[in-house]
């Protein structure tokens, strides 16, 4: 690319992966470019950058075809994390022309056999804390470097607090690792993770499948069941409650349920819950307060500013286990789950 990019040149020749990345910086905003580079490797940043020096001009075509594949390979990564790559091509295969989701499948599955540590990816997140915590700080932090943010985060939060900080700061002070080393890590690491490493399938029974059974069953049937598990099972019977009703769940109580809810919720618990529900539950939430009270709280979420999502997901499942115990005390009643049976009309 140096001596800048032609039209004709851009029409003939395929364009390195450098290539490309650079003419993606220059495509985006400065601000955003620069947020970008500052994540990247050093050594890439300097590729990078030489690319762009040797650019004069970059034709409207090519730069449209840069960010058309950039986009179709974010959005095929989403498809991959979310099912797979035999979805992600299937879904490719459907939107795309046929040698263009032929060239995204193949750099997804290169990415995903050059990426380091990539068989971790496919590993319960619970497993894989349970064997790192055993490991080294400094291989729990070559591992953690290699996963991707909200994965490594997870395993992070799981450590103790001393680990916590020794491997942050390994991770912090980590500069570059030799590739061979890496890979005798990745090695070593399959091989004694090998059991525990699970393949996506789908799963036919499991603890989601029991809570959707029992949401169906009834009142009197979910409460004999959870009170024959209760004794030997105490945390399986937690986990299915879980499942079994969710905050947006909420939408099937009644309005006299709802506030006798609202009676022990703090304003600003249910404002931080309130900050990722549907307009459909806020508005049920709201009709059910006087219009003062409503207003102060959509003031509050108005004025609130940035929040973490686990701190509204602890909010919310705060309020789902007093809807619980109200629920279990007979002082409301949710829709659908067969209690509704029960009542005198």
């Amino acid at each position: 690319m140096a001596g800048g990019l032609s039209k004709g040149e851009s029409a003939e020749r395929e364009l390195s992966g450098v290539q490309k990345a650079a003419i993606l910086v220059l495509a985006l905003p400065q601000d955003t470019a620069a947020r970008i580079m500052r994540k990247l490797r050093r050594e890439h940043v300097e590729e990078i950058s030489r690319e762009i020096a040797s650019i004069d001009r970059v034709p409207p075509e090519v730069r449209t075809r840069v960010i058309t594949e950039f986009y179709n390979l974010l959005l095929a990564r989403q498809y991959m994390d979310v099912g797979g790559l035999g979805l992600a091509r299937s879904l490719l295969e459907k939107t795309l022309p046929p040698d263009e989701a032929r060239k995204i499948v193949e750099t997804l599955e290169h990415q995903v056999h050059e990426q380091p540590f990539s068989f971790l990816q496919k590993t319960e997140t619970e497993n894989l804390l349970t064997f790192l915590q055993g490991e080294h700080p400094q291989t729990i932090a070559l591992v953690l470097s290699h996963l991707p943010a909200t994965m490594a985060a997870e395993i992070l939060v799981g450590l103790e607090a001393e680990r916590q900080v020794e491997v942050v700061t390994r991770i912090a002070n980590m500069d570059q690792t030799s590739p061979e080393v890496i890979k005798e890590v990745e090695r070593g690491l399959e091989k004694r993770l090998a059991g525990l490493v699970s393949e996506r399938f789908e799963r036919t029974g499991g603890v989601k499948a029991v809570a959707e059974m029992l949401n169906l069953a009834g009142r009197a049937t979910e409460k004999a069941i959870m009170e024959g598990l209760s004794e030997d099972h105490p945390e399986l019977v937690e986990e299915i409650r879980r499942l079994m009703f969710v905050f947006e769940d909420i939408l099937r109580v009644d309005d006299r349920g709802i506030q006798a809810v609202l009676k022990e919720v703090q304003n600003e618990e249910l404002a931080l819950a309130l900050r990722t529900a549907s307009d459909e539950l806020k508005n049920k939430i709201f009709s059910n307060m006087s219009e003062r009270a409503a207003q102060l709280i959509q003031e509050e979420m108005e004025y609130m500013g940035p929040v973490r999502v686990s701190d509204v997901e602890a909010a919310q499942q705060k309020i789902v286990d007093i809807v619980r115990r109200l629920e279990d005390a007979g002082e409301i009643i949710i829709a659908g789950k067969g209690g509704d049976k029960d009542l005198i009309v």
